[in-house]
């Protein structure tokens, strides 16, 4: 297992988006510069560098990789209905073996990369399947029907696959929805007005102050090779309990370990047994009490 190191400098792409500039921010908090990459928006203040381009071109990549000795690739058309399925599909893919093969070819020994909660195509699939079992996990069994579910396990075969090319270490976090405090209060109104609609994914979220920690966490982890790694809070969106939620909202699933009060529906015992990650923030009593959730649980 490789020693603990810290990067000295780290290219974080997507460095606009809402991940992108709380991780920017929080890895130049600790003593970490940082290369901000993006081609649409305003690069983040607190990177000393800035690059406007696109993740997908080898040549802007390995020009802003200049003196990084880590990667945090967030860069992605995020959602299936945000292009064709091609310009998803093509966009994401492209990106991540573009920023993963400049950056091992270069000696890079860490690299994170976005994945999501849908690399098992479950949450997004047309033919509303349910996953496999509850609490979700980086193993449940995979049903593709979108192109950006389909994206994202490419990515993290792309992972393990530039590990065993080049040596790059590769963590691909499975991030549920990743929003600030406010935003997720906003997501959990509505979630308990529609229990059944992200039933799939378990009614997970992240503060993104934690998914950014998270990103840390992996950089100077002692970890080798190319691991997926789920992530969630350690309650859901919504106020009832998460076993009786899930008898109603996914009947006939089965619940393979106890899920007592609101604890997540999703399994992070490797975030922390590999990482040693733990998230530190929840919406906890702050989740508003919806009258259709509590009825539903009565």
């Amino acid at each position: 297992m490789r020693a603990t190191t810290v990067p000295r400098r780290v290219l974080v792409t997507g460095a606009s988006g809402g991940i992108g500039a709380v991780t920017t921010a929080h890895l130049v908090s600790h003593g970490i510069a940082v290369t901000a990459l993006d081609r649409d928006g305003d690069l983040p203040e607190a990177a000393d560098r800035h690059v406007h381009g696109d993740a997908t071109d080898p040549a802007v990549v390995g020009a802003a990789l200049e003196d990084a000795d880590g990667v945090v690739h967030l860069a992605a058309i995020p959602h299936p209905t945000l292009g064709t399925p091609w310009e998803v599909f093509s966009t994401n893919v492209s990106a991540t073996f573009a920023v993963l093969s400049e950056a091992g070819a270069r000696g890079i020994r860490r690299a994170v990369v976005a994945s999501s909660v849908n690399a098992s195509g479950v949450p997004f699939n047309p033919h509303r399947v349910m996953p496999a079992y509850y609490p979700i996990d980086e193993d449940l069994p995979v049903d593709l029907g979108d192109a950006y579910s389909l994206s994202k396990t490419v990515d993290e075969t792309s992972a393990r696959a530039a590990h065993r090319m080049w040596g790059i270490d590769v963590v691909a976090f499975r991030f549920p929805l990743v929003k600030d405090h406010d935003t997720l209060m906003a997501a959990a109104g509505q979630a308990a007005l529609d229990p059944g609609a992200t039933v799939r994914e378990g009614w997970a979220y992240l503060d993104v102050r934690d998914a950014a920690r998270a990103v840390h966490a992996a950089l100077v982890a002692r970890v080798e090779g190319a691991h997926v790694v789920g992530l969630a809070a350690p309650d859901t969106l919504l106020p009832g309990p998460t076993e009786e939620l899930l008898a109603r909202w996914a009947p006939g699933v089965p619940i393979r370990s106890p899920l007592p009060g609101r604890s997540a529906a999703v399994d992070t015992a490797r975030a922390e047994r590999l990482l040693g990650f733990r998230p530190e923030h929840t919406l906890g009593q702050d989740v508003p009490p919806s009258a259709e959730v509590r009825a539903e649980v009565a």
